[in-house]
């Protein structure tokens, strides 16, 4: 009985390595979006970790917190928008998911520079919005 089961389980054990995706040697259009897509959620978790802490440090000041979740979702609607401009001329063909899935990843790792810049700031820093630890 035992080895039918594992003869049973043998394709799920493998599957992981079945859907493992180098993305360094990609070289048709569906792995190439797949690794747009997943160098995006990368970079959008980055930011969602920074955005966690910039609210915690504002957790005393709800002024400054509802500014900065009106800045964030703006910023999520410019973003998407850019980035559905810069890729209509694509729009429909197989290459749009690559080209829109760079640029929201290239602009997400900007917010994240910027965020990061947030949290590195001096005490006594005026034009910081974030208090310093």
């Amino acid at each position: 009985m035992y080895p039918r089961l594992l003869l049973a389980l043998t394709p799920l054990l493998l599957t992981p390595l079945a859907h493992a995706v180098d993305c360094d040697n990609a070289a048709d259009q569906a792995t190439m979006n797949q690794c747009a897509s997943q160098q995006y959620a990368a970079a959008d978790k980055e930011l969602n970790a920074l955005y966690q802490q910039i609210t915690a440090r504002l957790k005393g000041n709800p002024d400054s917190k509802k500014l900065l979740v009106g800045a964030q979702r703006s910023w999520v609607a410019f973003r998407d928008a850019e980035c559905k401009f810069s890729a209509s001329g694509v729009e429909g063909g197989s290459v749009y998911p690559l080209i829109y899935g760079n640029c929201v990843t290239e602009l997400t790792k900007a917010r994240v520079e910027t965020f990061k810049t947030y949290l590195k700031c001096q005490e006594g820093d005026l034009g910081c919005p974030v208090p310093g630890v």
